[in-house]
């Protein structure tokens, strides 16, 4: 029954990890749904943007009757933003993504527009359409790379739970052998222990017949006991080895784990936004720029749509879609040790068997960590710099239209801008944005691998190191202890016993005086006459602070151990209202005479005591602090 319920327990253990790590590529592949579907909707708006363009520039002829029903058309109809549950809900509320925002402000400003010119409907269907039709291209591309980056990610985070599968049923395994090997070693011993009940002679006629075969049963018995110690022992070891291993794999994965979800899926998600906001909002910059200088009277939709131009927020954006799906995105629980079988280890053991393997290894992991922090950094400072180049680089794309239009408001100068000159420049600009978009990613892929295996080391790092620490510990505890009980040994030596039949602290004075004959208690006078004599000790060379103090503590603890106390409850009151005496020689005579019916010999002590300070007097006409 103990074996099935065992079999039973082992079964939940591994149904509970299948199940985490379902849960966990349920995750992944969402996680590539979600990223798909953003870079669809990112291509879906754009191509509703370009197509807005384009049909915008065929009705700005036909003034306002065109203008509100491209409006209604836009308004009324789904469009290829509606084709899935999750663009429907980001619809219904354009104010959770700031291009949806955008998009809706554009639409509302289009209703107030009535008439429009020719150089406009030039603009539209030209550059601004073009340049629509790019961001598309750079964000389908860019979602393409990313999501192909982030299925690396997955497949290596998947791997790495693979191994601690692998791991884990490694650790089981070498545990079986060992529980196995002990339950042999248990009954060799019990058989040994009966041989040698049996073996006890009852006639001397017996032993002398049956001795030699018992003693080579015993000899045999001996020898497997010892067989199956080694083998105990052996197994034992593989164990504690394979349970390290587990425990370093465990912590590696809940890692690489943490750091994919917090930190990988961001990144990706930034990358996917990569010049996708800035470019689109020098696109309708651009739209609002040309509308501006074409009708004065746009004014007003002009602002509300250069409002929501500035509300265009990467961090924002993204964390409304986390938000949205924070079932797919929030980082799984972290994977728990699952000691086998009633295992109570739950750490890294360094034993001494394991000491010299351990060792070397953190210091190869430390240097490896090392090592890593400074690639990392340069990786990612070089990251951060080809952002910057790229971002730049994206903006640079529309500054042609722009300064069209704050050169001269007529269509001649908008004309110029398709020229085979500004095309080949357009052309090579196009030609420098993919190229850097390329080494971007390729860094990005860098800065992720390296930051996934820095947190990977970091995480084995610390846990040998807390072994390494707690190991070492251990080790100072146990040679401090025997270190002491040597030197207590060697040194001890049987004290005299005291002369006197009255407790010295925590006794009565007036008892102990009376049975030493002492006016004044030797430790009083002997701690006073130290103190006095600025720490210079008569039997021992040097004196430190450290030694004063000491001394000083030792009178402090003679005074409050006394029992009655020094001074007698009943003198409290008279002992604080002469704490205004103005002088300490009136004071002293004030306590004497209070002292003097009740405890003449306490009294005695006091005065003795008081004149072993020569220092005192001369402070008399000190004022007191």
């Amino acid at each position: 029954m103990a074996a099935h319920g065992k079999l039973r327990r082992e079964r939940g253990l591994q149904a509970e990890y299948e199940t985490q790590v379902k849960e966990m590529r349920w995750q992944l592949s969402e996680q590539l749904r979600c990223l798909e579907l953003q870079g669809e909707l990112r291509r879906e708006l754009l191509q509703e943007l370009a197509e807005f363009m384009r049909r915008r520039a065929e009705v700005e002829l036909e003034y306002s009757r065109g203008l509100e029903k491209l409006a209604e058309r836009f308004s009324s109809r789904g469009g290829r933003l509606g084709s899935s549950r999750e663009h429907q809900s980001f619809r219904k509320e354009p104010s959770l993504l700031s291009p949806l925002h955008c998009w809706a402000v554009l639409l509302q400003h289009t209703r107030q527009q009535s008439r429009e010119s020719a150089a406009l409907s030039e603009v539209l269907a030209g550059p601004l359409a073009q340049r629509l039709s790019h961001i598309a291209e750079d964000v389908g591309r860019l979602v393409k790379k990313s999501r192909d980056l982030e299925q690396q990610l997955q497949d290596e985070l998947l791997e790495v739970v693979s191994e601690l599968q692998t791991a884990k049923k490694t650790y089981q395994a070498y545990h079986m052998e060992s529980v196995n090997a002990e339950a042999k070693l248990r009954e060799a011993e019990r058989q040994e222990e009966k041989r040698a009940g049996r073996s006890v002679p009852t006639t001397t006629a017996g032993a002398t017949e049956a001795g030699p075969l018992r003693k080579s049963s015993l000899k045999k018995g001996g020898r497997l006991v010892e067989k199956r110690q080694a083998k105990f022992m052996e197994h034992k070891l593989k164990c504690t080895k394979a349970r390290n291993e587990y425990l370093l794999s465990l912590a590696s994965v809940n890692a690489a784990v943490s750091n994919y979800y917090l930190h990988d899926v961001l990144d990706l998600m930034d990358c996917c936004d990569t010049g996708f906001h800035l470019a689109l909002g020098q696109v309708l910059r651009s739209y609002t720029a040309a509308e501006s200088r074409t009708q004065a009277s746009q004014v007003q939709g002009l602002g509300s749509l250069e409002e929501a131009v500035e509300a265009l927020d990467p961090p924002g954006d993204k964390a409304k879609v986390l938000e949205v799906h924070a079932t797919v995105f929030c980082p799984p629980l972290r994977f728990d040790y699952h000691p086998h079988d009633g295992d109570e280890v739950a750490e890294i053991c360094v034993e001494m068997e394991l000491r010299d393997e351990i060792l070397p290894r953190a210091q190869n992991i430390q240097s490896r960590l090392d090592r890593q922090t400074i690639e990392t950094e340069e990786v990612n400072k070089t990251l951060k710099a080809t952002l910057q180049a790229l971002l730049e680089v994206v903006a640079s794309d529309d500054g042609d239209v722009l300064d069209s239009f704050q050169t001269s408001p007529s269509t001649e100068s908008l004309k110029s801008t398709s020229s085979d000159p500004g095309s080949r420049q357009a052309g090579r600009r196009r030609g420098q944005q993919q190229e850097t978009e390329t080494f971007y990613l390729t860094k990005l892929q860098e800065y992720l691998s390296g930051r996934s295996i820095l947190a990977k080391l970091q995480a084995k790092h610390e846990k040998l190191q807390e072994a390494l620490q707690r190991g070492d510990k251990e080790e100072q505890e146990v040679s401090w202890t025997q270190y002491t009980q040597r030197k207590f040994q060697k040194s001890r030596h049987p004290r005299p016993s005291s002369q006197y039949n009255q407790r010295l602290f925590g006794g009565d004075m007036e008892k102990f005086i009376q049975s030493s004959g002492q006016p004044v208690p030797l430790v009083v006078e002997s701690c006073i006459r130290f103190i006095n004599l600025n720490g210079e000790d008569p039997l021992v060379e040097g004196c430190t602070a450290h030694d004063l103090d000491s001394v000083a503590g030792v009178l402090k603890l003679y005074f409050r151990s006394l029992e009655p106390p020094l001074f007698p409850p009943d003198l409290f009151g008279e002992l604080l209202a002469s704490s205004g005496t103005p002088s300490w020689r009136a004071w002293g005579r004030t306590m004497s005479q209070s002292w003097k019916p009740r405890c003449p010999h306490r009294r005695m002590t006091w005065r003795g005591s008081w004149r072993l300070w020569p220092a005192l007097p001369t402070r008399a006409a000190q004022p007191r602090s």
